[in-house]
């Protein structure tokens, strides 16, 4: 890590100092604070007779000022899992929450990764002061390289979080170009008349971070991903002191985590997985584990060294993001690891398999992972069978169950016991279930809430269960991508939209795969392609080559050349019928071609593969 994130005290200069403790005196942003909600609502008092409002004079002095409201724009996370980024705005003072990033669905054909918009970030960098994150998962961090190209702004996070930055920064050539500031729970960072204090939450990261945002009409807690675990792997249970130190103060909004919202009680702690494991690991008895799990979810990889020390076994790590975790996390202490309990992959057949656990990625099912190569034995340095013990320890995303399940199977058919989705408490998740989000509602006691980070079902479930505590209906608020809402005291509402949505990343193009790309794409997946190439004298009006049929993708031509003879002939007499008209247009040509073909082939084959005409003039 550059020096800017290697140690405390480099936020300093933006800094107010430590929040939240009891008996404390009060920081310089809640001093900032001039009105409660609240306060802040109370009409002025009314003009005596024959007094106009200007004229009008009381205990309060001048008629009430237009209160500057917060405003909240929807760049990202909403209506969807991944890519959350958030602009906050209070007068001429902003700061983004979060930049992240999501993965592909089955529909974006060819795409790497997808991105926020950041049209409207880009226009207005002057005034955005910086960003701040929550935690250090790619959908709240792996946006930032492709932002931070474009517009350099500093950066305010944990140690744990900006080392994974850093990281990031290193692999695009933008290492010690961008301002790193290490904060700590309890840390206030001043924004103009706005500071943000970071308040500790439980997630399945370590130095995961909710936000109280102060500000001159009221507080805005956000809470960023986050679950109450009373016993946590690594660090302090989730400061709820805190939210209720807040709520008495008096919350203007609150925005929370909805991802659990459809789920009932409570979500389990960490520690239920690493009692699983002492089962499943004795279980395994004389084989090799094979534990194939989230790269970023250190309390789990640490269970899984604890639990490798008790049974006397090394541990190698397979997967680029999962090596690249497991060396910072070491680094910086997140992960206890006694000497010589770490191997090299490369040595692992030195040893008995009975002696082995391999941690690595492709708890997914995604394709390039490390066991899925395992499942089709494509891994250059370990192959799997019957002397393996495998466990995904995670629950597969919406979308990514048929991918997990072939690997599954391709596991099976190599004789492996596998041990995947619910069985045996291999996995719990790191969001917070209805009782918790509940305790945090019942904490802030909020004004207006907004519900964030989920699908439309979990956003509408959540803002059920804050209208079940009793909340005005008409004070909760589901948001889309692009609105931009703004709160007062007195109100909440939608005022407008800007530009936002996605931008699809492919190889080393950023937002040249747009729509009609995808729907080409798709096309061709489906239907395949025809070829038409002639060449044309329009001096002598006449054919001189061709036409030709090339077909990629639609039927074999060795096999349908009656068809492909019916498309020839079809292609030569549209070709002479223009060059009898003197119609040489090639746009048009084209088009009658690739119209006339269409209809023959879908009529005789039910299919419409895409046509493309290639006219060349001699």
């Amino acid at each position: 890590m550059p020096a800017a994130a290697s140690g405390k005290g480099t936020a300093q200069p933006a800094r107010t100092g430590k929040a939240g403790g009891r008996g404390r005196k009060p920081s310089a942003a809640r001093a900032e604070q001039t009105a409660s909600p609240a306060a802040a609502s109370v009409p002025a008092a009314p003009p005596a007779a024959g007094q106009t409002p200007g004229q009008a004079r009381g205990r309060r002095g001048r008629p009430k000022a237009p209160v500057t409201p917060v405003r909240l724009t929807m760049l990202g996370g909403m209506n969807e899992i991944g890519k959350n980024i958030t602009l906050f705005e209070y007068g001429d003072d902003a700061f983004l929450i979060d930049c992240g990033m999501a993965f592909p669905d089955e529909e974006m054909l060819g795409v790497d990764i997808v991105l926020p918009d950041f049209t409207y970030v880009e226009k207005n960098r002057d005034r955005i002061k910086g960003i701040v994150l929550t935690h250090g998962h790619e959908d709240h961090i792996g946006g930032l390289p492709y932002l931070l190209g474009r517009v350099n702004l500093p950066l305010y996070g944990t140690r744990l979080t900006l080392a994974l930055v850093e990281s990031k920064l290193r692999e695009h050539g933008l290492s010690g170009k961008v301002k790193l500031n290490v904060v700590e729970p309890g840390d206030t960072v001043r924004f103009g008349k706005v500071s943000v204090e970071f308040i500790n939450v439980n997630h399945s990261i370590p130095d995961a971070v909710a936000l109280g945002i102060h500000t001159p009409i009221g507080n805005v807690v956000h809470t960023g991903d986050f679950k109450i675990d009373t016993t946590p792997i690594l660090g302090k249970m989730i400061n709820l002191a805190r939210f209720g130190e807040l709520g008495n103060e008096g919350v203007l909004a609150l925005m929370a985590d909805s991802t659990n919202a459809e789920r009932p009680g409570y979500t389990p702690s960490e520690r239920v997985v690493g009692e699983s494991f002492a089962n499943l690991f004795r279980k395994a008895e004389n084989k090799r584990i094979i534990i194939a799990t989230f790269s970023s979810n250190i309390h789990r990889i640490q269970q899984i060294i604890d639990a490798a020390v008790r049974d006397h076994r090394k541990v190698a790590v397979s997967g680029r993001s999962m090596l690249n975790v497991v060396g910072i996390a070491t680094e910086l202490g997140y992960l206890t690891v006694p000497d010589g309990v770490i191997i090299d992959i490369d040595t692992i057949n030195r040893y008995p398999k009975d002696k082995i656990i391999l941690i690595t990625t492709g708890s997914q099912g995604e394709p390039m992972s490390a066991l899925t190569r395992m499942a089709f034995s494509d891994h250059r340095k370990v192959e799997v069978g019957p002397e393996d013990y495998i466990i995904i320890s995670a629950t597969p995303i919406p979308g990514n169950e048929k991918m997990v399940g072939r690997v599954v199977d391709e596991l099976m058919k190599r004789g492996c016991e596998v041990v995947y989705e619910r069985m045996y408490d291999v996995h719990v998740s790191g969001h917070a279930c209805q009782g918790e989000l509940k305790i945090i509602h019942g904490l802030t006691r909020p004004k207006f809430f907004i519900p964030v980070h989920g699908e439309q079902k979990h956003l509408q479930k959540h803002a059920a269960l804050a209208r079940s505590m009793g909340m005005d209906a008409k004070n909760v608020l589901i948001g889309d991508i692009g609105k931009v809402v703004e709160i007062t005291p007195d109100k909440m509402e939608v005022v407008g939209s800007v530009q936002a949505g996605r931008v699809l990343v492919d190889g080393l193009g950023v937002g040249d795969v747009g729509s009609i790309v995808l729907r080409d794409r798709k096309h061709l997946a489906e239907d395949g392609l025809i070829v038409v190439v002639a060449a044309i004298d329009p001096e002598a009006g006449e054919i001189v080559s061709g036409p030709d049929i090339v077909s990629r993708g639609f039927v074999y031509v060795r096999e349908a050349e009656k068809l492909i003879d019916d498309a020839k002939a079809i292609a030569r007499d549209v070709l002479e019928s223009c060059c009898r008209e003197h119609a040489y247009d090639w746009t048009t040509m084209k088009g009658k071609v690739r119209d006339e073909l269409s209809h023959m082939l879908f009529q005789k084959t039910k299919r419409s593969p895409m046509i493309l005409p290639i006219i060349l003039d001699v």
